[in-house]
């Protein structure tokens, strides 16, 4: 029996009737031969961990643009937080590790530049919109490998485009990572924010803290139990409606101390004029894209390219290509 073969005849025995196998799964849209030793789902894992998409992530903000400091989150550690969350809670319940670790890599490959101010400056600008979870799933299917594609199986994609709380994947390792999303970012972004000095843990109301715990190391620890002991039994992902209510009312109180506090989000206007001013000059100047992105103009709207561009960009080209073609460079005369 090939390697293959034995890892997925073991998650037939070992995991939860719920579980999303591996041997089930739906398929790529081009049919590919097997790998011999990784099952298909962790064989996606692997492309995306290696993909140019992935490393870029490590340069694009997660929520406070150029933080001045090392331990601020990316949107890299922002992923791999989620990933690590979503394996600890698919292993509790017995679902597809990998599965559910594939979609995090994946889930957020398409974000841009600065975070959702890029996000919303493209969505503002373009005719088409915009909307990360749909961008990271084009970037798995025809803008990854030079225009080629990853060719992930059914399942990663699903959770990749359906990680929106307003949306809901079909596997339950997919649901997982959806809740995992929202509980990382809450999570790492109050501890950002507290080491920004623009919070403090006894800040967060007693109506929440009494639910959930009184420092942010015990409100993920009651999060993920919470979900766990929920979910167990059930053909679902789910929380408790108490600490589901705790949950999305730490959001509400992120949202208003956090996410639109003029101290952090001082710099978010300027992002967004230049995201919009890049849109624009490479509408008019599409022969600066890469040449992967202009094969594609026969199939593909310029507009929809252009977006492609700039939502690959790191915050650092970004702002690079701006200061390229829009500031003024000195010169000396011989």
């Amino acid at each position: 029996m090939k390697i293959r073969e034995s890892l997925e005849n073991r998650e037939r025995l070992n995991l939860s009737p719920y579980a999303t196998l591996s041997m089930n799964s739906r398929g790529r849209e081009n049919d590919e031969e097997p790998c011999d030793i990784r099952p298909c789902f962790q064989r996606d894992r692997d492309r995306i961990l290696y993909s140019k998409s992935f490393r870029r992530l490590k340069d694009k903000t997660q929520v406070f643009l150029t933080p001045d400091g090392d331990h601020y989150r990316t949107r890299m550690t922002h992923t791999l937080e989620v990933a690590q969350n979503a394996r600890t809670i698919a292993r509790a319940l017995k679902l597809n590790e990998d599965l559910a670790e594939a979609i995090a890599f994946g889930h957020d490959l398409g974000h841009t530049p600065f975070g959702h101010a890029g996000e919303r400056a493209l969505n503002a600008i373009c005719p088409f919109g915009f909307r990360h979870n749909e961008q990271s799933l084009r970037t798995v299917e025809i803008l990854e490998k030079d225009g080629q594609g990853l060719n992930l199986t059914f399942e990663v994609k699903d959770g990749i485009i359906n990680h929106e709380m307003e949306l809901t994947p079909l596997t339950l390792e997919g649901r997982v990572v959806r809740l995992s999303d929202k509980i990382a970012y809450i999570h790492h972004d109050m501890d950002d924010a507290i080491r920004g000095g623009i919070l403090k843990e006894s800040d967060v109301p007693e109506s929440i803290s009494r639910v959930i715990g009184h420092s942010n190391r015990e409100w993920l620890d009651t999060f993920i139990h919470d979900i766990v002991e929920a979910s167990s039994g059930h053909n679902d992902i789910l929380m408790s409606d108490e600490v589901w209510d705790a949950l999305m009312a730490l959001r509400s109180f992120m949202f208003e101390n956090v996410y639109t506090n003029p101290v952090a989000k001082s710099q978010e206007g300027k992002a967004e004029n230049l995201i919009k001013i890049l849109y624009q000059y490479y509408m008019d100047h599409e022969d600066l894209m890469p040449e992967y992105l202009t094969r594609m103009r026969d199939s593909q709207p310029k507009e929809k390219l252009v977006c492609d561009f700039i939502s690959s960009m790191t915050d650092r080209f970004a702002i690079a290509r701006f200061h390229e073609y829009f500031v003024p460079k000195s010169w000396d005369v011989l």
